[in-house]
């Protein structure tokens, strides 16, 4: 049974403040919070920019310092492209998709500074070639999991997620990765048909949101277009995925139109699919039993009782639309922060305390 009716409204909750808006080349896109142990309210929320790197504010949506996203190291290669951030006690790991790299900040009242080992390698690209063709590092979350420091990335176009572990050399970061993972694009549907989900050729449905549970050692992944996934984490490893949520548009006949780069529908929706997330399914955070979900194709977001994923409510940030990522933190501070995915002249972040 439902643990509340639902309404042809979902609530909406008004901000408390926004961040300036940003033009291209940045580009808004995740943030996380990081709280100053010896002022609260001298925190800061951290931001990824894309090609206009990272940004820091403070609590009251003023940005405080903005740290470029590397120069491309020829002419031909790719710039720096910072798409997704989590935080680690003071230091914030950041996936560089331009570069295929995880970039290690150190994190303080007055922002970040920038602690990445200058020789850390690619994680998924074998050679320049591979790294601009940008099949390379995408979402990201970080945790402590058995004794050690870890960071969990996606492989953008792709299925797979990499485990890594924190190393560090004297005063720098860098992170060693450990195992794979390659989450399915095949599903046999409950008619015993087979789906696979739709994509421009040569490209997978892959994972963007991502949160670590220390709790209980568990990834939670949302793969854009299929749905929640609930993973084992080990320090070294990833046990047996389970898909805890599906989008509405799970198990629904799609083609690929070249002339619109989309995938459209072709053929009724058999309603296999879940009931709450429309597609992508983006940004998940936690907050102690509850987790959060970006359902980015209607701007919403959703709440789960995190043990049995069952629905608690779901409701909107007024003015947002099209949220990739969110954080959220309890206790002194109480801080929910959202990408806003559409503005008139671009992008932002929004801030809800509480």
């Amino acid at each position: 049974m439902p643990l509340f009716l639902t309404t042809p409204v979902p609530p909406v909750i008004t901000p408390s403040v926004v961040t300036q808006t940003f033009e291209e080349p940045a580009d808004a896109d995740d943030p996380a919070i990081w709280v100053n142990p010896r002022n609260t309210e001298r925190s800061v929320v951290l931001g990824t920019l894309k090609e206009g790197g990272l940004a820091a504010f403070d609590l009251n949506g003023r940005t405080i310092g903005v740290h470029p996203a590397p120069a491309p190291p020829t002419p031909d290669a790719k710039p720096g492209r910072f798409n997704n951030v989590d935080l680690l006690g003071d230091l914030a790991f950041v996936s560089d998709r331009g570069r295929d790299r995880i970039r290690v900040f150190q994190v303080d009242e007055r922002g970040a500074r920038d602690v990445t080992n200058p020789a850390t390698k690619p994680v998924f690209s074998k050679t320049e070639a591979e790294v601009d063709d940008q099949h390379t590092v995408y979402g990201l979350a970080s945790g402590r999991i058995n004794g050690k420091d870890v960071v969990v990335t996606s492989r953008r176009s792709e299925t797979s997620i990499a485990l890594l572990q924190v190393t560090k050399d004297r005063r720098t970061y860098d992170t060693r990765k450990v195992s794979t993972l390659d989450l399915p694009s095949t599903f046999t549907l409950p008619n015993g048909k087979q789906w696979t989900v739709c994509g421009e050729p040569g490209e997978g449905p892959q994972v963007e949101g991502m949160v670590i549970d220390e709790r209980t050692n568990t990834l939670y992944a949302a793969q854009e277009d299929v749905g929640i996934w609930r993973i084992p984490l080990r320090s070294n490893g990833f046990g047996k995925p389970q898909l805890v949520d599906k989008v509405r548009a799970w198990g629904a006949p799609q083609k690929f139109n070249p002339e619109t780069e989309e995938c459209e529908p072709d053929g009724p929706n058999p309603g296999f699919g879940g009931k709450w997330l429309e597609a992508d399914a983006e940004g998940l955070t936690i907050a102690d039993d509850v987790l959060l979900a970006s359902s980015q194709g209607d701007s919403r977001f959703v709440a789960y009782r995190k043990a049995d994923m069952v629905p608690l409510r779901d409701f909107r940030v007024k003015d947002v639309e099209h949220s990739d990522g969110a954080d959220i933190v309890l206790g002194k501070l109480n801080l929910f922060v959202v990408h806003d995915g559409e503005r008139p002249n671009g992008t932002g972040f929004a801030f809800i305390r509480f």
